[in-house]
């Protein structure tokens, strides 16, 4: 045998099935890993240095046992008889009550790190939810989460708390409120028809209508509702005159259409006709259909004006075209060829679209521009 120091025999490259067997190391790579070796021979040597002086400077021996060389210490050894090292990086350590401004990110990390979030504000993306705008209905809308069954909820249960919670909405059942002949007489809300004591509480609280219910059936032409375009339309209210509460006050449904639509607005008749046929409106129902004869007619006069300027024009670019065509005589070809390239115009009509004003389907030839009516028969 050599009297050399024993060496450690090579690592055999056994590859794992589907791997492929490792290469030799080079003489680049062994030189990085000898370096690193010493590098940490002489940080462990260091440090066992301080610690040995560190204890004869307390007055104690230093336990010569764990720190022997070749000997790996136990961790209880670490974590008990020697100090936490100030460079440690271990929350769970780390007992200082540093402020969050002076913790700083590794240096190998300072370019990534590009903002404070214990400083930043959720602005949720840019989008508005209902805590930023809560009278916008539109964002109210019932989610399928608030609507599911708590788990500690039998089905039974859930069903009765949500009967219970559409009684309370609609103030019915055992959440009516209570009637008594023993009241005094005038605070007693009685039907405006009838004198009846069962009314309408949802109805008196928000269209301040006190009806019963019979009434109601019993008078459709004054108990009604109207909805907000044929208020707008019929009677000639404004958008402002029907949004305000305090003159005509109205139900809020959901929009049978989408229920992500705005809410549909409902309207008694007879309020909306005493409010339409007063003095602060039109003052009468004849007044409201002459008004309403009035913007007919007007509309029709506008609409025939725009079809005569539309007539002039047609005519206008008709002259100008035969002017054109009896200035180069026989060459000049029939009406309605291109004179550009000496050949018939066909024209080529595109897709029909109803004027919104007369109701009438129009074709428009693209490459003219020349209109024509389609009339069904």
């Amino acid at each position: 045998m050599s009297a050399e120091s024993p060496s450690t025999p090579p690592r055999q490259n056994a590859a794992g099935p589907g791997q492929l067997p490792r290469g030799p190391l080079t003489p680049e790579q062994k030189r990085k890993i000898e370096v690193n070796r010493m590098k940490a021979k002489a940080l462990r040597e260091q440090r066992e240095a301080e610690l040995a002086a560190s204890a004869r400077a307390a007055g104690t021996s230093p336990n010569t046992s764990q720190s022997a060389q070749g000997l790996k210490r136990s961790h209880a050894s670490m974590t008990t008889s020697e100090p936490t090292p100030a460079t440690v990086r271990d929350a769970r350590t780390n007992t200082s009550s540093r402020p969050l401004d002076e913790i700083k990110p590794a240096r190998n990390f300072t370019r990534y790190v590009e903002y404070d979030f214990s400083k930043m504000t959720d602005t949720k993306g840019g989008f508005l939810t209902q805590e930023d705008d809560p009278f916008n209905k539109a964002l109210h809308v019932s989610d399928e989460k608030e609507a599911q069954k708590p788990a500690n909820m039998t089905q039974r249960e859930w069903e009765r708390h949500q009967l219970l919670q559409s009684l309370r909405r609609n103030r019915e059942g055992p959440f009516e409120p209570g009637l008594s002949v023993l009241d005094d007489k005038s605070k007693q809300k009685t039907c405006r028809e009838c004198g009846s004591l069962e009314i309408d509480w949802k109805w008196e609280e928000q269209l301040r209508c006190q009806i019963c219910q019979s009434c109601k059936d019993k008078y459709p032409e004054k108990y009604s509702l109207l909805t907000k375009t044929e208020a707008r339309e019929d009677y000639l209210l404004t958008d402002p005159e029907l949004r305000d509460e305090e003159l005509l006050p109205h139900l809020e449904k959901p929009n049978p259409h989408k229920s992500t639509w705005n809410s549909m607005m409902l309207y008694l008749r007879y309020q909306v006709e005493e409010y339409a046929f007063s003095d602060k409106k039109w003052g009468s129902p004849e007044a409201l259909d002459a008004e309403f004869e009035r913007r007919e007619t007007d509309k029709k006069r506008r609409r025939e004006a725009k079809f005569k300027t539309k007539l002039q024009d047609l005519k206008k670019r008709t002259r100008v075209e035969a002017y054109r065509r009896n200035r180069q005589g026989a060459a000049g070809g029939d009406f309605g060829d291109d004179l550009s390239t000496n050949r018939k115009h066909v024209h080529q009509w595109g897709r029909t679209v109803d004027n919104p004003e007369t109701g009438i389907g129009v074709k428009t030839c693209v490459d003219c521009g020349m209109e024509v009516e389609e009339l069904e028969f």
